[in-house]
């Protein structure tokens, strides 16, 4: 699948759901919306950002070639049951883990924890590292964009989800592999998350 035509889906209406809901309207991307209660109680988020955003279910949202995953943590396995199967599919762990037990991740960076959920799919860690309002705001500012960090396993899967990022606006930096560069964005990263570099 051409990244230009792919589909995506954010699950999570939350602050960081909605934030980068908003992102993609500002883009011109089209993005389904789902959650845990259903597509009536996104209502507001499509109305606001009508003809970008559709509030889907969250079997529907699977669907999509991308899925983004900013949910809490623990609900990650949830929405890995919501698909009979992960294969060609690329799933975006924007999730951190604040207050996750050390022994829920055995020891492991969290996003391979979650790759292991999504059996077949191309895992890719990115959108976690800004604080929510920073995260909807516009990237771009004085011809500089903000720098938003990755990290993947499947070099498929992170040239695209790369592209993404830099269609939204921020600049992507790969950083490596999960086991390499997963631990340090588990809860944001020891990181400047601000930062902003020269447009390209």
């Amino acid at each position: 699948i051409q990244a230009i035509f792919m589909t995506y889906s954010i699950i999570g209406s939350g602050n960081v759901g909605s934030a980068l809901a908003r992102q993609f309207a500002r883009s011109g991307i089209a993005v389904g919306v789902a959650n845990t209660r259903g597509p009536d109680s996104i209502e507001t988020l499509e109305k606001e950002l009508a003809g970008y955003v559709t509030a889907l279910t969250l079997q529907d949202a699977v669907k999509a070639d991308v899925i983004i995953l900013a949910v809490p943590f623990s609900a990650h396995v949830d929405v890995a049951h919501a698909a009979e199967q992960w294969t060609d599919k690329i799933v975006v762990d924007a999730m951190n883990t604040y207050g996750v037990p050390t022994e829920a991740l055995k020891g492991q960076p969290s996003t391979v924890v979650v790759a292991s959920a999504f059996s077949g799919a191309g895992v890719v860690k990115t959108f976690n590292q800004l604080p929510a309002k920073l995260l909807a705001t516009d990237p771009v500012e004085h011809g500089r964009r903000r720098v938003m960090f990755l990290a993947g396993d499947d070099a498929q899967a992170t040239v695209a989800i790369s592209k993404l990022v830099g269609d939204l606006g921020f600049a992507p930096i790969v950083l490596g592999a999960l086991s390499e560069a997963g631990t340090l964005l588990d809860k944001g990263g020891a990181l400047v998350l601000q930062n902003l570099i020269k447009q390209g």
